[in-house]
């Protein structure tokens, strides 16, 4: 199985130089390949990996500075740039800005793998890569298996050493006598399971805020590229640097939660980026409510609702968890009891009250529910003979949605005691005459 590593690196003063010499030529080089990609586009004509490797070659011949970096390093860029034309075509693909809104930050990538590594005390390794030599770095858990690639990636003014490795494990196998869960991603609870459980944290402290809040306004009234500008920015990049990191981690520790013992992960599938955008409009068409549309872009955003996908999916598939993503549409607007669709239902942020049948339940944990249940179409999971059907359904019949499951599945809004009726959908199968163990 392939698994990353990530650490923090220490660099000399010369290395980092010479990183940072070496970023800026994987730009050059990105930014020029992409230009050639868009040229012969408009032209009607196609050029790809290998014919842009052999005219690098080439230029190196008339350009030394592109010697400078290792041979391998730049055709790793071209690599990269033809997966992502493949996957987004070469007008969708992004530059690589030195700075602006889609600021990119420096990195390069060693592929050849097989770096040798040497322990350097109880706390620090350091990795050999070809023309910058040993890089010492923080050895916060042990790098097992087959090193197959190396990244150098700077954040901020530190560096970061990523290896992907190869563990030899192999996954595990989906049991679908497991249990399985909806997740419903939102604003005030960043994670509410179909089970009932919320997840969410703040990741920057009161006093943070209010520094942040001092340093953005002090930055505002600073002239543009002067140097009380530049050390209000690196202030506010501290703060900003520390949010990220505890959202990835919360992040990370949920999704490790959520895939805990689990068969299926259901999640909606969200366009983070179109839901973000501004609702400003145009000077023609002006946009409505955009004050409330600007809160709602920047609580999707503090919540990281892309970030959570990913490691969820990442999780999911070193637990051996099946990961499925559905339409997000009414999920939040259908009652899971009576099956009623109605906007009125939703009364509030947290308050889901049903017009039809009075089923009352957390709004979040109504659209963790429904999400649940969309995802469960065509899922049949195989119960050993005699086994008692406590399980959620698997269709998308949705009649004994509330009734008791294990941890994976979905909680009722039962009373303690009241016994649930099982509903045609839930009847078991009647017993093979070949003794197959399956019912």
């Amino acid at each position: 199985m392939l698994e990353g590593r990530s650490y923090r690196a220490e660099l000399s003063v010369a290395q980092s130089l010479l990183a940072d010499g070496w970023a800026g030529i994987s730009r050059v080089v990105w930014n020029t390949a992409l230009e050639q990609r868009r040229c012969y586009r408009q032209r009607g004509s196609f050029i790809g990996f290998a014919a842009q490797c052999a005219e690098l070659t080439a230029a190196k011949r008339e350009f030394d500075w592109l010697r400078g970096p290792q041979s391998q390093v730049l055709q790793q860029v071209l690599r990269d740039l033809d997966i992502a034309c493949a996957r987004h075509g070469p007008a969708r693909v992004r530059w690589r800005a030195k700075a602006g809104r889609n600021h990119w930050r420096p990195s390069f990538r060693f592929p050849q793998g097989g770096n040798p590594l040497r322990k350097l005390n109880r706390h620090w390794s350091a990795v050999y890569l070809p023309k910058l030599g040993w890089v010492r770095f923080r050895r916060s858990r042990p790098v097992d298996g087959d090193i197959r690639s190396v990244t150098l990636r700077r954040d901020g003014p530190r560096w970061r050493v990523s290896f992907l490795v190869e563990t030899g494990e192999v996954p595990p196998r989906v049991s679908l006598e497991k249990g399985r869960v909806g997740i419903d991603r939102g604003v005030v609870h960043a994670v509410a399971t179909s089970d009932g459980q919320f997840f969410d944290r703040a990741f920057l402290s009161l006093g943070e805020r209010r520094r942040l809040l001092r340093l953005e306004r002090r930055r505002s009234r600073c002239q543009p590229r002067s140097r009380r500008r530049n050390a209000c920015t690196a202030k506010i990049n501290v703060i900003r640097r520390r949010e990220r990191d505890r959202r990835h981690d919360f992040h990370a520790r949920t999704a490790a939660e959520v895939t805990r013992g689990m068969a299926l992960v259901v999640l909606e599938d969200l366009k983070v980026s179109p839901m973000t955008s501004s609702a400003a409009g145009t000077v023609a068409e002006p946009g409505r409510h955009v004050a409330a549309k600007a809160g709602l872009n920047r609580s999707i955003r503090d919540k990281g609702w892309h970030g959570l996908g990913l490691a969820i999916s990442s999780r999911a598939r070193r637990a051996g968890c099946e990961l499925r993503s559905v339409n997000p549409a009414y999920t939040s607007q259908t009652c899971p009891h009576c099956r009623t669709v109605d906007a009125n239902s939703r009364k509030s942020q947290a308050v889901f009250l049903c017009t039809s049948c009075g089923h009352r339940e957390n709004a979040d944990t109504v659209g963790a529910k429904n999400t649940l249940a969309a995802g469960l179409g065509g899922y049949r999971a195989w119960r050993p003979r005699g086994c008692p059907v406590d399980e959620a359904p698997t269709s998308v019949n949705l009649q004994g949605i509330n009734a008791p499951s294990i941890r994976g599945g979905i909680l009722g809004p039962q009373q303690p005691g009241e016994e649930v009726k099982a509903s045609s959908g839930w009847r078991r199968r009647p017993r093979p005459s070949g003794g197959s163990g399956r019912a």
